[in-house]
């Protein structure tokens, strides 16, 4: 899932992130464009969680089913 450029960028190169991975607590997200990653909290990006963790986690829990 990508994350908007207009609410997150890379912090090395500015590039356009990608929500990889998550778990109870966090977010993984890696730069598209230049690879680095890091783990932040599901409110990193000042969405209340809305926007990126709470629908990439349905997305992992029933795939499909839901689009």
């Amino acid at each position: 899932m990508l994350v908007d450029e207009k609410d997150a960028s890379c912090p090395e190169c500015k590039g356009q992130l990608s929500v990889d991975e998550i778990d109870d607590c966090s977010m993984y997200v890696s730069c598209v464009e230049c690879g680095h990653d890091m783990r932040v909290e599901p409110d990193a990006f000042g969405d209340g969680c809305v926007k990126y963790y709470i629908p990439f986690q349905v997305s992992q829990e029933f795939g499909d089913e839901c689009d």
